[in-house]
Formats: structure tokens, sequence, C-alpha cells
């Protein structure tokens, strides 16, 4: 007798609507094609969408909002501003936040 909930192989689930949307728009945005197997499979299109948003990040120079917030809390705390560069620069706000950590 064969024993059918050891021998199926497991089916991947849907990717959501939600899902589909979303890396549709990242796709749309960066000028690319999202793969149509991507957008059969859950953990496919979580694993693209993760791989999107990293490569967009590696792009973009600017600080993150948690670079600029905790920028701000160290220049309110040694009552100085926030050189306008660094908001234009991760590099510049990193070594500015270095330079004045309290």
């Amino acid at each position: 007798m064969l024993d059918h909930a050891n021998s199926e192989t497991p089916t991947a689930l849907p990717a959501t609507p939600k899902q589909i949307a979303y890396a549709r728009q990242i796709a749309e945005r960066q000028n690319i094609t999202l793969p149509w197997e991507v957008q059969q499979d859950r953990t496919l299109i979580s694993a693209w969408i993760d791989a999107q948003l990293a490569a967009l990040r590696m792009r973009d120079t600017r600080p993150s909002s948690k670079q600029v917030a905790f920028a701000e809390r160290i220049a309110r705390i040694k009552r100085r501003d926030v050189p306008d560069e660094c908001y234009r620069d991760r590099k510049m706000m990193t070594r500015w936040i270095d330079s004045n950590k309290p």
C-alpha cells in the first residue's frame, strides 16, 4: 500500500495578489520583466522582491531614514546642525555620525 502523505511532493503555495501587484510595481519602476514562473510561487516571488529591493538599496546613495533620525538626534544633543551634503550621501552621513557620536 502506498502512503500518499509521504510520497507526494509538497505543492507550492500560489503567490498572493498583493505580492504580484507589488512585484509588478517594482518591475515597472526598474523597467524589467517579472518572470512568469516567479508569479506562480509564493516563496519565489518573495525572494524575487527581496532581491530587487536589495539591488535598489545598493544603487541608492542617500542615507536611510534611520540614519537621518540618528544623526538629527546627535545634532540636537550636541547643539549643531547636520551638514546639508550629509543628507545626499550615505557615506558622508556615516562619517558625520561616527565623528559626532556622544
